[in-house]
């Protein structure tokens, strides 16, 4: 059986076709193809394969030279014309990309689609994936192609070598990288929570639970719209729970307060004027004096006054008839 391949060499099929690459048409003639075939079938035993002695390695050799004559142009050149069209775009599965390819240039060059040489058609499609993979993360530059390589599953050490970084640099990004991944997986979990509820309290509970807007519409699919919808009805809501707290806040400290000057009864006023004479009888310290009147319940308009303008009590005493 003919010898295609060895461990850590090119198939002998690929080196035979390069070989024939490097010859001219008039190499191919009558005349001359004999000697060609003796000159490649040396070139290849100095490169390992044994294609001189060998009956299946020379009709391989043979074949492919009377294919390079009836096309009229080398093989590689059909070869490298496909592998050169490939995008990352339309590279979907490198072994069906390979298959078409061979099924493609398969009606000139019939014995590439021999099942042997698969592999190394798919070979050719995932270097050629890899380097324009290469290529796009070094036009992005930076942390976008660091990023772009770590999302391609690239080996960090690859990485560091391809982009030119240092390892700190590639561990920076991917220390973001994994904390990004860390908050897609929370929100998804979040997302979870709320399964048939409605979309907006979809939206609502995973904004309280500080779900980026990005990450909301990626994982669940909420428009920019919806989320803003949902967002101003919670800032009307925290507005009425703010407006209804500080009114609670305010009945609270007129209820501490107590009643104003005028809304006092001219008995109860010579009563709460009484105590505070007490008090001030005790001490006078604003502190112990607002504590003492406090726990007397007096209100705090003749507190102020005790503390600021003591000789007003007088004048209200005499007020209430006093």
């Amino acid at each position: 059986m003919a010898e295609n391949r060895k461990e850590g060499m090119e198939p002998l099929w690929v080196l035979i076709e390069k070989q024939i690459s490097e010859y001219g048409d008039d190499d191919f003639s009558e005349s001359n193809s004999l000697g060609t075939a003796k000159e490649i079938a040396a070139a290849l035993d100095e490169k390992g394969y044994n294609v001189s002695k060998s009956g299946g390695n020379w009709l391989r050799l043979k074949t492919a030279l009377k294919a390079r004559n009836r096309v009229g142009r080398p093989f590689l050149q059909d070869l490298d014309k496909s592998i050169s069209a490939l995008t990352l775009d339309n590279i979907t599965e490198p072994y069906f990309n390979a298959m078409k390819i061979a099924g493609d240039l398969g009606s000139d060059w019939p014995l590439i689609t021999a099942s042997e040489n698969r592999p190394d058609f798919e070979k050719m499609v995932v270097d050629k994936k890899i380097s324009l993979t290469i290529e796009k993360a070094k036009e992005l530059g930076g942390e976008d192609g660091i990023r772009y390589l770590i999302a391609k599953e690239f080996d960090p050490a690859q990485i560091v070598e391809l982009m030119g970084i240092s390892e700190d640099e590639y561990k920076a990004v991917k220390e973001k990288v994994d904390a990004e991944i860390a908050e897609k997986a929370r929100v998804t979990d979040l997302l979870h929570k709320v399964e048939g509820k409605t979309d907006d309290e979809k939206i609502k509970y995973l904004l309280n639970n500080s779900a980026a807007d990005e990450l909301i519409t990626e994982i669940a699919g909420f428009d920019q719209a919806a989320i803003d919808n949902v967002k101003k009805a919670m800032e009307e809501e925290l507005a009425e729970k703010k407006r209804l707290e500080e009114e609670a806040a305010a009945k609270k400290a007129a209820e501490a307060a107590g009643p104003s000057l005028d809304q006092i009864e001219p008995d109860q006023m010579l009563e709460y004027i009484e105590g505070i004479r007490e008090i001030l009888y005790f001490s006078d310290q604003e502190k112990d004096i607002r504590i003492m009147c406090e726990q007397s319940k007096i209100p705090k308009v003749l507190v102020d006054i005790a503390v600021s303008d003591p000789d007003k009590l007088d004048e209200l005493e005499e007020q209430a008839g006093g």
